[in-house]
């Protein structure tokens, strides 16, 4: 489970600096404006990196290859869960999912990638 939360996370924050850095062309302004997709590739790209290197010292329940193309799915849908929940929002006229956590866009955004990437660790085995 720590592995798919890593690479969740790593994906969100490789998405963040490389869009801020290199962010040209908008992936779905209608449901996000500020995403980008050199942001999505550099997010998915951060997350192989260091899945690689995680995998190095903690091996899985397979082996480097299949893991690594894994980590792959797990961060583009993990981004596609982080898109779904932008355009709840969008749809239902709301800009934060909720109060708790001010300027984060609310709790549902500190997790809405996982609701799509639990059930993929359950579908390949790996939870």
């Amino acid at each position: 489970m720590l592995f798919a939360m890593l690479i969740v996370w790593l994906t969100d924050s490789g998405a963040y600096f490389c869009g801020r850095a290199f962010g040209k062309h908008k992936l779905w302004p209608a449901i996000s404006p500020n995403k980008t997709w050199e942001g999505s590739l550099g997010g998915n790209l951060t997350a192989l990196i260091f899945a690689a290197i995680y995998l190095n010292f903690f091996p899985q329940a397979y082996g480097f290859w299949p893991m690594m193309g894994i980590a792959l799915v797990l961060s583009i849908i993990g981004s596609l869960g982080d898109l779904i929940e932008s355009a709840l929002k969008r749809f239902y006229g709301v800009k934060d999912s909720g109060k708790i956590l001010p300027g984060h866009g609310g709790i549902l955004d500190r997790f809405d990638s996982m609701l799509l990437v639990m059930p993929m660790i359950h579908f390949f085995g790996i939870l």
